[in-house]
């Protein structure tokens, strides 16, 4: 291979992009001074991202930033050639792209939101450790748990609450918190990806009609040997003795049994518009948020003055309110988002995607080719990775879209930086789940994920 060719493959597979319209992009802009700025941009926002545990910068603000000046530079040149609305029109579909998945998440995130003010994660919490577990069948309830939670709530959310019961029950007992918490992000990850709800990704390739909603579930058993190889081996590193812990019953809050309910009847309607109805699963999605305001203006209206109600916790005096719970999703997730759509579009609108396209899909094949982005999203987070695949929409099988939804969703795993499930529990188990404790069993996750690979290529052979 050429070092030219070598270095575009390099560049376009960590930075590759959507075009809006190949064909309608009249400029080509991959040697151009432009191109080359606008990869020297996004790599050094991306830098900036990579580096948030140091530098407490949000990672939103270096690629919001990076997308405004790519697009920017493009729309000088086009215009500088006469084409003066081109830009406009392909930042838009972008743009596009990016409101149905904000809108989606927001909702999702506002129903979590929900549920954790009405203490439903704090009582499952409050249970479990009450139960009297030892570790070993902590180890194992935990990562359970976070494999069949994270495909309703995101990985994330999931991840954080198991963490919680570790540490509560873990203490300073280290080497079970450590490899505890390295179950758990493994399983989150896993359980994300058999579900259209499960991740940013998966989501994705559901809301751009590439795979329907219930063929994601053939992917159920590859996710759980991805999940269980690891756990089976590193279930032998855990202490086989019992915590000495206590817990106060945590009580759900009123109307909590009932939000749950709402929700799952907000994703039965999201996947009734889109296969029924032919509609966006988002305006499902924002339908559903209709069912929670409803709920909430309920709650508020029976909630006496005084905060004493009918089944109310005592001492709760503040009335539900759905607006709380819409101002605390994570904005610098969604915003995030925003920034590497945009980056990624413009990018591709320049030209690099029908060059990373022949290089991966048509020179390797459409198999080591998706393979390669599990490994890639291990480094680099998986959006912009899945992202870049959607957009390039390469011809292959059911099968084969499968597989890189398996892979873009449990690559990640096999570092602690690779999710956001493993970034978010080195913050909150600092200084006993660290990156080099993940890196220590990280041979072990990737035997799972080359099992789950080999399962879904056996067991769904048919697909591809």
């Amino acid at each position: 291979m050429k070092k030219s060719t070598a270095l575009t493959v390099f560049l376009t597979l960590f930075f590759p992009a959507s075009v809006w319209a190949s064909g309608s992009a009249a400029l080509d802009l991959t040697t151009h001074t432009v191109g080359y700025a606008a990869i020297g941009i996004f790599v050094l926002a991306y830098v900036f991202v990579m580096a948030e545990e140091f530098t407490h910068l949000r990672k939103s603000k270096p690629v919001i930033l990076a997308a405004g000046i790519i697009w920017a530079m493009i729309a000088t040149v086009y215009a500088n050639e006469g084409f003066t609305h081109e830009a406009e029109q392909a930042v838009r579909h972008n743009f596009l792209e990016y409101a149905e998945l904000m809108m989606f998440l927001l909702v999702a995130m506002t129903y979590i939101n929900a549920m954790d003010e009405r203490q439903v994660f704090d009582a499952l919490r409050s249970w479990l450790i009450r139960k009297g577990f030892n570790f070993r069948q902590l180890f194992w309830l935990t990562g359970i748990l976070a494999f069949f939670i994270s495909p309703v709530a995101d990985n994330l959310t999931t991840a954080l609450l198991m963490c919680a019961v570790v540490l509560a029950v873990g203490g300073t007992n280290t080497k079970f918190v450590s490899v505890a918490c390295i179950n758990i992000v493994v399983a989150a990850n896993a359980g994300g990806a058999f579900s259209p709800f499960g991740d940013i990704t998966t989501l994705m390739v559901w809301q751009k009609g590439i795979v329907d909603v219930w063929a994601f579930f053939a992917l159920f058993l590859p996710a759980a040997v991805n999940f269980v190889v690891p756990a089976a081996i590193m279930h032998f590193a855990i202490p086989n003795e019992k915590p000495d812990t206590d817990s106060e019953d945590v009580p759900m809050k009123r109307g909590a049994k009932r939000i749950i309910g709402l929700f799952l009847l907000t994703i039965i309607t999201a996947v009734s518009f889109h296969n029924f109805l032919h509609l966006p699963p988002v305006i499902g999605m924002l339908t559903g948020l209709a069912y929670l305001q409803f709920f909430g203006f309920f709650l508020k209206k029976t909630t006496h003055a005084d905060g004493n109600h009918s089944g109310a916790t005592m001492g709760e005096v503040v009335p539900f309110d759905v607006f709380n719970k819409i101002a605390r999703a994570e904005w610098d997730t969604l915003l995030f988002f925003y920034g590497v759509v945009l980056c990624v579009g413009g990018l591709g609108f320049i030209g690099y995607l029908s060059l990373t396209s022949e290089i991966m899909y048509a020179q390797w094949g459409a198999t080591y080719a998706n393979i390669a982005v599990g490994v890639i999203s291990a480094i680099v987070d998986n959006i912009p990775v899945m992202f870049a695949v959607l957009t390039m929409n390469p011809e292959m099988s059911t099968g084969q879209w499968l597989l890189v939804t398996l892979t873009a969703g449990v690559g990640g795993s096999l570092l602690s930086i690779g999710s956001a499930a493993g970034v978010a529990l080195m913050g909150q188990a600092r200084g006993q789940y660290t990156f080099f404790s993940h890196l220590k069993w990280t041979p072990v996750i990737a035997l799972g994920y080359a099992a789950s690979i080999a399962v879904h290529m056996w067991i769904n052979s048919s697909m591809f």
